[in-house]
């Protein structure tokens, strides 16, 4: 049974279409990257799987339960976690403090009035493991906006990691990072992914980390499906060439 199925998923602003019909399913386990130029959707699809926009038409179903109509919050205690293309972090806060927040914002039990210490201790314990296996632990008492670039993308990784996530979404993991930074990023991420326990989705402009980390991918063009499947085949396949105005190894 598939983790996440897309069905027919529409999203229309105005005359323009950001998602068009896209039909997916995103096995347990698995790690898809969706692909495509400038403007071809990416994002949007994201915010429809995540909830921040309501789609015009299809169905967004996650774990055998429609979740179509549920808010962001709702989604993320379902199990559904986020990075962002823009590194939303509390730069005063410790980097361990950002991953230990993060962890609380997923328990259930964050509100009642009582077991607070329990909450917070679970969300501590959960926290540092995510900082251990983003390779942060040497930076946990430092304030998060005096992280360098790439740290700072990894700290935002880790803090979707501590809330143990059932599918975890990556836009543009290393946008912004240098040669040097990616190369740290994506080794760090290989490892993170490397048990099969994770389910991810990944957006990501630079090939070779799309090729590096994902065995399927799934190429938007103006907001459709043109093809999907494993890299060899997207590869090859002359749309994809087409649309990306000469061909992956151009871009």
């Amino acid at each position: 049974m598939a983790l996440l199925e897309l069905d027919s998923l529409t999203k229309r602003y105005g005359g323009i279409v950001a998602v068009d019909q896209v039909t997916m399913r995103v096995e347990p386990g698995e790690v898809r990257a969706v692909i495509g130029p400038n403007g071809a959707g990416k994002t949007s699809l994201f915010h429809l799987i995540t909830g921040v926009v309501k789609p015009t038409e299809g169905i967004v179903r996650f774990d055998d339960r429609v979740v179509t109509g549920l808010p962001v919050h709702a989604r993320c205690q379902r199990g559904i976690s986020r990075t962002f293309q823009i590194t939303a972090l509390f730069p005063e806060m410790t980097t361990r403090q950002n991953a230990r927040l993060a962890a609380q914002a997923r328990n259930p039990r964050r509100w009642y009035p009582l077991g607070g210490s329990a909450v917070f201790t679970d969300a501590a314990a959960r926290g540092d493991e995510a900082l251990a296996r983003l390779g942060l632990t040497h930076v946990a008492d430092y304030p998060a906006g005096l992280l360098s670039h790439g740290d700072q993308r990894l700290l935002e990784v880790a803090m979707a990691v501590a809330q143990q996530p059932r599918l975890l979404l990556l836009d543009e993991p290393t946008q912004g990072l240098s040669v040097e930074e990616t190369a740290t990023a994506v080794d760090v991420l290989a490892g993170l992914l490397s048990d099969g326990a994770l389910t991810v989705l990944l957006v990501e402009h630079d090939m070779e980390v799309v090729f590096r980390l994902a065995r399927k991918i799934t190429v938007l063009h103006r907001g459709s499906v043109i093809a999907d499947g494993d890299p060899e085949t997207v590869r090859a396949d002359p749309g994809v060439q087409s649309a990306y105005l000469g061909g992956l190894d151009a871009c």
